[in-house]
């Protein structure tokens, strides 16, 4: 049986890939918060990095980059549906429910759907070099205080209390005997049961 976060991959791949696509599209809209001119992907897209933060940091470098390419890949077959979509003919009955004739309806489809394809070229060469770089940054500061943790807190802990001197696990070198007892140990990030 997998453990829960291993059987949470595939939704937090869902979620990630849902807010990237999602927050792309709804990029074309500009909005006024505070003064400021933004696209309305500002509500969303900020969620991809926290995905692609907790993919690197729970699952590790490599399946964050097997998520980050499944979204790149996601974020093209939305480009190519909405492309292709606006380059089939229009019904003739088609109005979009709010336009007087086709022509119309298209018009506005192309208007906002249509600029899609231009915003997300340039959308997929600053995620793909800003969520790989998030993820490679987080990825080697996990192992470079990973190994600075395990280094420093190994070296002080010959104490013949510990019995647990020769864990690689970051924050299982060192710990009081009453803390072992509770079944706590501190680390860098708190405490940890167990």
């Amino acid at each position: 049986m997998q453990p829960p976060s291993q059987r949470l991959y595939p939704a937090v791949v869902a979620l990630f890939s849902v807010s990237l696509v999602v927050s792309n599209i709804i990029a074309v809209k500009l909005v006024g918060v505070f003064g400021l001119t933004l696209p309305a992907a500002v509500i969303l897209f900020p969620l991809t990095y926290i995905f692609g933060d907790i993919l690197t940091e729970v699952y590790g470098y490599a399946r964050a980059r097997q998520a980050i390419w499944t979204g790149f890949a996601a974020n093209a077959l939305a480009v190519a549906a909405i492309w292709i979509g606006g380059l089939l003919p229009p019904a003739a009955v088609w109005t979009a429910g709010v336009y007087g004739t086709t022509a119309e309806a298209e018009q506005a489809y192309q208007a906002i759907l249509g600029f899609s394809p231009r915003l997300l070229a340039a959308s997929f060469i600053a995620y793909l070099f800003g969520e790989f770089l998030n993820s490679f940054v987080l990825a080697r500061l996990k192992v470079s205080t990973a190994v600075a943790s395990t280094t420093s807190t190994t070296a002080t802990a010959s104490s013949p209390l510990d019995s647990r001197k020769n864990d690689s696990r970051p924050c299982a070198a060192w710990s009081s005997s009453a803390n072992r007892t509770r079944g706590l140990r501190p680390c860098r990030w708190g405490i940890r049961s167990g």
